[in-house]
């Protein structure tokens, strides 16, 4: 494993920033998807949250047609569509739909989440907070593109029957289980730590049914002029990760020097720098060793960069960096 064989995509949830509305920031999601696509990366994938105030993107295969309109060479995908929210019939239709319109270029990425909030999950068909039979729908899912659903005897999926979309699992619960019980690629972070996110992996590798195992990590990065820059980069979306967990909300992005003039307390302080220890930022060298290491401990065949920031044009600039960091663009060429 090396950062040159390894693929890089990315997913962005269409996050807002303050003073910006839900359709700025989805624009912003498509002409962000259009640059990636020029810079070499594998995948653009989108999100699916509901009633979230600081996320846009609620219906993620609307918005991937968006980005496949808009885009001619990578691959355009979900990450993920949350299953419990949605028949699978309805699903395997709407990436039929996508397919047909876009051959070769579609993923079909699956989540298990069911709402940001009780009122949110009620609203979705919820009574509980757990998820319905994840599993159960996936198999179901994926039988109405082979033929051979049996939950619904006679019923057909067009035009999603007889095409093939691949289907990843996101690794919530025993989501790595039923990746590796299905055959299919798992899609896992780091999100309670790395040697936790490691001994998933190996149970994953060792229980897999089919051809070969395939790991996609998804991971924040940034990559700027100094390891400072490149940490207050991370700044805006840590400070709402720990917002939403200490009021309940998750908010629009703020500039970092919003964030450092705010009256924090020691327990937001604490979430925010657990947050930034869990991403990967730094200079180009820096970064280098740390997606190195995040590689080879994780065997990752993928790593799915998920960073938002409050200033897009940084944020732009950060994943030009990696990608030629990583071979997928050539290097500056130094003057004279």
């Amino acid at each position: 494993m090396g950062l040159r064989t390894t693929r890089f995509s990315v997913l962005d949830r269409s996050r807002t920033r303050a003073g910006e509305g839900h359709p700025a920031a989805l624009r912003a999601t498509v002409a962000f998807a259009r640059e990636v696509e020029a810079l070499g990366y594998h995948r653009f994938w989108v999100a699916e949250h509901h009633g979230v105030p600081g996320v846009a993107g609620s219906a993620p295969t609307v918005l991937a047609a968006a980005v496949a309109a808009a885009t001619s060479r990578i691959r355009v995908g979900t990450g993920g569509v949350m299953l419990p929210n949605h028949r699978p019939l309805v699903v395997a239709e709407q990436f039929g739909v996508l397919e047909s319109l876009y051959p070769g270029r579609i993923d079909m990425g699956l989540g298990r989440s069911v709402g940001f909030t009780g009122g949110v999950r009620r609203a979705l068909g919820h009574d509980r907070d757990d998820a319905e039979d994840f599993a159960a729908q996936v198999r179901e899912l994926l039988g109405y593109f082979t033929g051979e659903q049996r939950a619904h005897p006679g019923v057909h999926a067009r035009p999603a029957e007889g095409l093939r979309v691949p289907a990843f699992v996101l690794a919530t619960g025993a989501g790595a289980e039923l990746a590796a019980e299905l055959g299919l690629p798992l899609v896992i972070a780091p999100a309670r730590g790395v040697e936790r996110m490691v001994e998933a992996i190996g149970r994953y590798r060792a229980a897999f049914r089919g051809d070969r195992p395939y790991v996609v990590v998804s991971t924040g990065v940034t990559i700027a002029e100094t390891t400072e820059r490149a940490r207050r980069l991370l700044l805006p979306e840590a400070w709402a990760s720990a917002h939403t967990k200490t009021h309940g909300e998750f908010p629009p992005l703020l500039p970092p020097e919003e964030i450092e003039a705010l009256p924090l307390t020691d327990v937001e302080r604490r979430m925010m720098e657990r947050s930034l220890h869990g991403q990967i930022h730094g200079t180009e060298d820096e970064a280098a060793e740390a997606l190195e290491d995040l590689v080879e401990r994780a065997g990752a065949d993928e790593i799915l960069v998920h960073t938002s920031t409050h200033d897009r044009a940084a944020r732009l600039d950060s994943h030009r960096r990696l990608a030629r960091l990583v071979g997928l663009v050539p290097p500056l060429r130094a003057a004279g």
